[in-house]
């Protein structure tokens, strides 16, 4: 599979943070499912709603050997975000020296640029979190 198909079916969550909201039983989850399946719940109905951009770093690890495509980035973080809402998410989380990155540090969320497939390719772009 092309990674340029897969990044443009995957546009909403990554541009707008656009989760799926059961429909049954109200669980949100990011990036969307097509089947509920929270405490046994089958719906497969959703309505698309927008996540917050604040939130708080739940837990978090600074990545100094990374994949090729993040090689001027390195060392950076990457963390597990918890939104005002409860969603979590993973996140890069940028503007910031790693290693002052704490447990509980309040950050929102950006849009910017994620990476590029190689010199004349698609550039990518969603979001990281930046320090509130």
């Amino acid at each position: 599979m092309s990674t340029v198909a897969r990044y443009w079916r995957e546009i909403p969550q990554r541009y707008r943070l656009e989760a799926g909201k059961c429909t049954s039983c109200g669980k949100v989850w990011f990036p969307p499912r097509r089947v509920c399946g929270h405490e046994g719940c089958t719906n497969r109905e959703f309505e698309t709603v927008v996540l917050p951009d604040e939130g708080e770093v739940e837990t978090f690890t600074v990545i100094h050997v990374g994949p090729p495509e993040f090689g001027d980035l390195q060392p950076y973080a990457i963390g597990l975000v918890k939104l005002s809402d409860g969603t979590r998410i993973m996140s890069q989380i940028v503007d910031v020296v790693p290693e002052t990155v704490e447990i509980g540090m309040p950050v929102r969320v950006e849009f910017r640029k994620i990476s590029e497939e190689g010199e004349s390719g698609v550039l990518k772009y969603g979001y990281k979190c930046v320090p509130a």
